[in-house]
């Protein structure tokens, strides 16, 4: 077993209020029973983090405190273990998962941990102990430093084979394959992607590696050509044509059997109904800022439709480590930038602005 020399404080890069970033020192947290300590090595920046920034997670009770370390999609390394720990070792590579569950509520006891009947409540009073879940980087401190504490329950091993810049993706790939596998895949059927931002990419490749014979795309600009460079069997500019009528065409006028919504756009619910098929399916994979959005009730009804909601990755990250390593996600493809913790702003900034064709920017501690 390795030994690693942990220091009694470390760089963070900590949220002092909405809008404004500070690079401090803090105490390395120390891991308790069943938790581990990780040298965190990789944290991709996942399209909430700049609206939890600007303050638009307010109404969520969102941070629970300041100073507060956000940075909820990375790996790293184990360097101690806590009390109690023997289902991982002190040098394994791992990639994390956002959310534990109580672990007690009839939700969590089905393996619905990411929707938690406890979830929500403040993580400053005891957390799991307390019979409350944890949301790293949301309600509980994240992954923006150079070590973090984790419950065990939230790691999975990384293949030899994948890197930990592709590996910090796990949650991202996996909330796309969280909803991919709520519709499900017709195998040899046609599915359509709206959106193709990192989620969107993620889930085309994992409804190919399902089976699909057809995947359509729907977007513009450049992640609609890393769409089609990663493998999309067509693209749709929606900017040049209607999206609903070309998929008909595309189609021979029945429809999709599955259409996954990734974009967040507020027309884009509306858009997936109408080009799904007669029984075919829905899945809401993204979220919607501009609150409660339109869906054709009688679309819904006629066609028989089953809309599904999907909350983030639960129950999938080993799937999604097998598809890095085995390439039927080219988790390499998808990461445009890295920079160190230093350069948090700027690296935000890129992202969030689709700067240089980013698509998935990662932070190395």
């Amino acid at each position: 077993m390795e030994n690693f020399s942990i220091p009694e404080t470390m760089k963070a890069m900590t949220l002092v209020a909405y809008d404004k970033l500070q690079l401090a020192t803090v105490p390395v947290p120390k891991p308790g029973p069943g938790e581990v300590l990780c040298r965190i090595k990789s944290v991709a920046i996942c399209g909430s983090d700049p609206k939890m920034i600007h303050g638009d997670y307010a109404w969520t009770n969102w941070p629970p405190y300041y100073p507060f370390i956000m940075g909820h999609e990375w790996a790293g390394q184990i360097v101690a273990l806590g009390e109690g720990v023997n289902d991982f070792k002190v040098g394994d590579r791992v990639a994390g998962e956002a959310h534990v569950g109580c672990g007690k509520c009839d939700n969590c006891k089905k393996g619905h941990y990411t929707v938690c009947l406890n979830y929500g409540k403040d993580g400053h009073d005891g957390g799991l102990d307390m019979g409350h879940p944890r949301h790293y980087g949301f309600y509980w401190q994240g992954a923006n430093a150079e070590y973090n504490v984790y419950k065990t329950s939230a790691l999975h091993i990384i293949p030899d084979n994948v890197s930990y810049d592709v590996a910090a993706m796990t949650d991202c790939a996996g909330v796309a394959f969280h909803g991919v596998e709520m519709a499900g895949v017709t195998p040899g059927g046609t599915c359509v992607v709206i959106g193709p931002g990192p989620i969107g990419l993620c889930a085309m490749q994992e409804c190919k590696a399902l089976g699909a014979a057809r995947v359509i795309v729907v977007g513009r600009g450049a992640k609609l050509e890393k769409a089609r460079e990663l493998g999309a069997d067509v693209c749709i500019d929606f900017e040049k044509e209607d999206p609903v009528q070309r998929v008909l065409e595309l189609t021979n006028g029945i429809g999709a059997d599955e259409v996954m919504e990734c974009s967040g756009a507020a027309d884009s619910p509306m858009k997936a109904c109408k080009m799904a098929r007669k029984t075919g399916k829905v899945a809401l994979i993204a979220t919607y800022h501009a609150g409660d959005v339109m869906i054709p009730a009688n679309t819904v009804n006629f066609n028989e439709l089953t809309i599904v909601g999907s909350k983030a990755n639960p129950n999938v990250s080993e799937q999604v480590l097998h598809f890095f390593s085995t390439g039927a996600i080219q988790g390499d493809k998808l990461v445009t930038h890295t920079f160190p913790l230093e350069d948090y702003e700027k690296a935000v900034d890129i992202f969030e602005h689709k700067k240089d064709g980013s698509i998935k920017v990662v932070i190395n501690p």
